[in-house]
């Protein structure tokens, strides 16, 4: 059995909230297709990075998605000097 974390499983609403935020911001708005591609894109890879991380780490798929955010965060938080 292959399990889904589930905060990887619910991103996908906040990704699309991401999207319209932007779309507000710009005015500028967006082709259902192009929401749903851009959507694809962003979950496709985001599975992908936890299903190496939990590869390469030897941890369950929730183990690799707290190790995939929080390395993100930690990158984030590097290159603006924070720490």
């Amino acid at each position: 059995m292959y399990v889904i974390p589930d905060f990887l499983c619910n991103a996908g609403g906040v990704t699309v909230s991401y999207f319209e935020m932007v779309q507000n911001a710009y005015d500028y708005y967006w082709e259902v297709d192009l929401v749903h591609e851009r959507l694809d894109k962003k979950m496709t890879a985001a599975f992908h990075a936890v299903h190496t991380a939990a590869q390469e780490h030897k941890v369950n798929n929730r183990v690799a998605a707290y190790l995939v955010a929080v390395s993100r965060v930690a990158e984030t938080v590097r290159l603006r000097g924070w720490a």
